[in-house]
This record gives structure tokens, C-alpha cells and sequence, in this order.
């Protein structure tokens, strides 16, 4: 593969999409297909400017994957139904399971190297923990029909015996930063805090209903998106390499780098609290922050901690630190977010 080699990017006017266009931009890349359903204005603006050469409407996808003189180098699979309050499970099963099987058995087919975007909301209510070992996708029980849809997404990837020369399931942590505009109510909680600060001076969080956790102590692994498409990247051209060497990718290989579900958090969790009191600083603001009751519906699916383990892709060579909460927080507000930008 070279920088002129054709990579289709899935879900490319979403969030981590558009962001990871940016990324390969910067480094390069000039062959980018983009593939997302672009009747969705608001995501449009994550796309402008950027130098791509085609765009393919998700629903066509499949049969234009056909038409192709030859097969693209690369396939980077960011694109799903994300909203996690659609309970209606045959849209998940569709966009989500259906449509990732596809590309899998296209790439296997054309052994094409593929990183699909699985999630951390396959790990429930982490009773079971937040390692990305490869028998536990099959013991884990998700709090909603999206992450129900991610985890079989994995199970079914785990159980198949055909394979691409290299794939990787990232598993998505508590991800935030620019492009996010357009998702609304599925924005991140920077985008809510800020937003919550303009209209009212104030951030309002979640009180705690356990004894266990102070009122907006609450844990996630916050992962800034600079840091997501570093790792995606990182992902590609280190799997590009040692395929043009020869190596074996396969998950049976020994501790290294080699196919298979990764988590991609930062490894530290970081509470509600915190983050508030960030986005604050970032606006040069004291802190205002008042807690409300959780809603009665989700109080029985919240999960009150998430912390990536990160063992697993630190053993595969990422050696890199990842952008603190407080920095990232600061980067985000201050660059993008006041300013009204996009990355």
C-alpha cells in the first residue's frame, strides 16, 4: 500500500469518520472514498474542505464495492447506528451486524486488511471488567440494543475461520472532540458542559443512587479523538508493513501485534466532576455545578465506572501517552468548540 492507494472510510461524515479523513489527509493519503448516508446535513460541514476522492451513499455501498476495477487497499469501518436510546433492535441488526458481516466477507473474500469500530458498551455493567480478552465477548451481557449489536458484531468475527489479512475491533471508550456538533443529545459531556455554561453559567450532572459513588463521581475512560484516529492509523500503516514483509497476523499468534479486539480508552478513569471542573478552566470560568436525579428509566443501565484496560495494545507496540482530560478538555473548548471550528 502507498499513500496513493485507495482507503474507504465507513461513516466518514460522522464524528470519528470525518476525523480520521482528517488523518489521513495530514499524512498523506490521497485516495479517499468516503462512505456515509450524506442526506444528514448536519454532518456535512466534518467533510468540507477536505480533498476526497469519491463519495459513495451507504445504501449503494455494497453494489459499487462490485463495480470496482480492483479492490481498495484498506477498509476502515467506522460507521454504525451509535444511538444508544434506540431500542429498536432490527435498525441495530441491520446497520450494525448485517452491514459490518458484509464488509468482512468482502475483505476476506478480496483479503483486504480491515478495522472495524466495535465499542465499549459490549462490556455492560463491567461485573465482568473492561479486559479485551477474546472469550469474554461470549460471557458479556450489554446494556441496550447498540452495544448488544457491537458485541455480536465480535462474537460472530471470533467464531468465523475466514479471515482478512489483518482485522482489529476497537473497542471505543468515552470518546469526545471536534466534528461532534451534529450528534445532539449523543454528544459528548464536554459538548453538553460547554453548551450547559453559554445558555446558563452552570453544568448540571447526574446525582449518584449509590452509596458507593459520590453525586457526579461517577468514572468513564474519557479518550480525546485526536488520540482515536492516532491509534487507527498507527493500526493501518503497522499492519501494512508487516504484511508487505510477510508476517502472520493471525489472533493465534503469540502476545504482539496481531489481529484482534482491542480496547482503545486511555486506561485511566476520570469522573463527571472532573470534567465539568475542566471545561470550566478551559473557559477561564470558576466552577457552577448542580446535581440533578438520574431518570428512573436508565438508573438500572448506568454504568458508574468504565476504565479501559490497556495491557493489550501497549504489548502490540503502542507505546505513545495519551492526552490527559484536562488537556484535552482545554484543546477542544478553546480550538474548536469557542471558536466554531472543525477538525
Amino acid at each position: 500500500m502507498t499513500k496513493k492507494s485507495q482507503i474507504i472510510v465507513t461513516g466518514a461524515a460522522g464524528f470519528i469518520g470525518s476525523c480520521m479523513v482528517g488523518w489521513l489527509l495530514e499524512n498523506g493519503y490521497t485516495n479517499i472514498v468516503v462512505v456515509d448516508a450524506f442526506e444528514a446535513a448536519g454532518k456535512l460541514p466534518n467533510l468540507a474542505g477536505k480533498s476526497i476522492s469519491e463519495k459513495v451513499e451507504r445504501s449503494v455501498f455494497f453494489e459499487w464495492l462490485q463495480k470496482l476495477p480492483a479492490p481498495p487497499a484498506y477498509i476502515l469501518h467506522l460507521g454504525a447506528r451509535t444511538d444508544t436510546t434506540e431500542f429498536d433492535y432490527s435498525i441495530h441488526q441491520h446497520w450494525n451486524v448485517e452491514y459490518t458481516q458484509q464488509i468482512w466477507n468482502y475483505c476476506t473474500i478480496q483479503q483486504i486488511p480491515l478495522i472495524y469500530a466495535s465499542s465499549a458498551a459490549t462490556y455492560g455493567d463491567g461485573s465482568l471488567g473492561y479486559k479485551d480478552d477474546h472469550a469474554l465477548p461470549f460471557q458479556l451481557e450489554p446494556l441496550n440494543p447498540y452495544g448488544v449489536s457491537k458485541n455480536e458484531v465480535d462474537k460472530w468475527i471470533l467464531h468465523e475461520e475466514d479471515h482478512p489479512p489483518f482485522w482489529a475491533g476497537l473497542k471505543f471508550f468515552n470518546v469526545y472532540g471536534p466534528n461532534e456538533y451534529h450528534k445532539g443529545r449523543m454528544a459528548s459531556v464536554i459538548w453538553h458542559a460547554y453548551n450547559q455554561i453559554r445558555e446558563t453559567g452552570k453544568v448540571r450532572l447526574f446525582r449518584s443512587h449509590r452509596p458507593d459513588f459520590k453525586d457526579g463521581w461517577q468514572l468513564r475512560d474519557f479518550i480525546y479523538v485526536k488520540d482515536v484516529v492516532e491509534v487507527i492509523g498507527w493500526f493501518m500503516q503497522q499492519s501494512n508493513q508487516r504484511l508487505q514483509r510477510g508476517e502472520s497476523l493471525d489472533t493465534n499468534e503469540s502476545v504482539g501485534f496481531k489481529s484482534g479486539l482491542y480496547n482503545l480508552g486511555t486506561g485511566a478513569a476520570r469522573s463527571f466532576y472532573d470534567l465539568a471542573v475542566a471545561t470550566f478552566h478551559a473557559l477561564g470560568l470558576a466552577p457552577n455545578i448542580e446535581f440533578i436525579d438520574m431518570p428512573e428509566d436508565i438508573r438500572d443501565k448506568y454504568q458508574y465506572f468504565t476504565e479501559a484496560d490497556m495491557q493489550k495494545l501497549r504489548q502490540a507496540g503502542f507505546m505513545k501517552s495519551f492526552t490527559n482530560l484536562e488537556d484535552g478538555v482545554k484543546d477542544y473548548v478553546q480550538h474548536y468548540l469557542v471558536k466554531e471550528k472543525y477538525l
